[in-house]
């Protein structure tokens, strides 16, 4: 309905204004996921208080953004449009790979794995595992491997073949592993998975 759209013109039109508004910058959130020296989009609504600020798009234009805090606590904007919206990290190429995760430092794990495979990859970030389950329609899923079972059933339910880490995500894996070893545990998976 016309307030509904109303409602997610002006979350885009917010979330292009704090996109402009971001620089990057360290954040807490990457440090604390295992990124101690990546920057990340950061905007500073006050003096106290800093924002890693992940932009998600709709097609091809920017629908919203999810924003993290220092202690992890995430959120969106009041009205955006976060069905089939995602964020997209890319190499792409001849052979890239369709990978679909619901979070963003579960994407950035998985990213440097596959630098270490040396594979050309397109990485979805679609921020929940119900948005993952209406999003994927090729190449492979690494699900959230949380005790709700959560995460595994949205990635039956793509019906594609999907990689479920040791309990916790993809991130957890490799903060606790290193990447060389969640690489290879990912290497060994593929080849089994044709």
């Amino acid at each position: 309905d016309a307030m509904h759209l109303a409602g997610m013109e002006r979350a885009a039109k917010k979330a292009a204004w704090i996109m402009h508004q971001a620089k990057p910058e360290r954040h807490a959130y990457l440090h604390a996921k295992g990124f101690e020296a990546a920057t990340g989009p950061v905007w500073w609504p006050d003096e106290g208080n800093n924002l890693l600020c992940i932009p998600m798009r709709y097609r091809e234009g920017l629908c919203g953004v999810q924003m993290v805090s220092r202690q992890g606590a995430k959120k969106f904007l009041a009205g955006q449009r976060t069905s089939h919206a995602e964020y997209v990290i890319d190499n792409s190429g001849v052979g890239a790979r369709h990978w679909w995760v619901e979070g963003y430092a579960t994407g950035l794990s998985l990213r440097e794995a596959l630098k270490f495979l040396r594979l050309r990859y397109v990485i979805h970030i679609t921020f929940s595992a119900s948005n993952l389950r209406a999003m994927a329609h090729s190449g492979v899923v690494v699900a959230d491997h949380d005790e709700s079972g959560t995460g595994e059933r949205a990635a039956v339910e793509t019906g594609l073949p999907y990689y479920l880490p040791p309990p916790g995500d993809f991130n957890d894996l490799h903060k606790r592993e290193g990447t060389v070893r969640a690489a290879l545990l990912l290497q060994q998976w593929l080849k089994g998975s044709g």
